[in-house]
């Protein structure tokens, strides 16, 4: 299953992602960085693409046993 990852260090907290994502996967933390739902993400990479500052990155995750 592909998930977006994002480098919280990197972050700005602009808020594109979070605006951009149709599942409401992704929330800014107190303003610092985007966090990501992975229950709701469904690796569409509209953050990857929206994403001003490059921090974001639709992954390969391994599915829960």
């Amino acid at each position: 299953m592909k998930k977006a990852s994002v480098n919280q260090r990197e972050c700005v907290a602009c808020g594109v992602c979070e605006k951009n994502c149709p599942r409401q996967a992704i929330t800014i933390f107190h303003g610092i960085y985007a966090d990501v739902n992975e229950d709701l993400c469904i690796g569409c990479k509209r953050c990857q693409k929206t994403c001003p500052a490059s921090v974001i990155q639709v992954v390969l995750k391994e599915a829960a046993s």
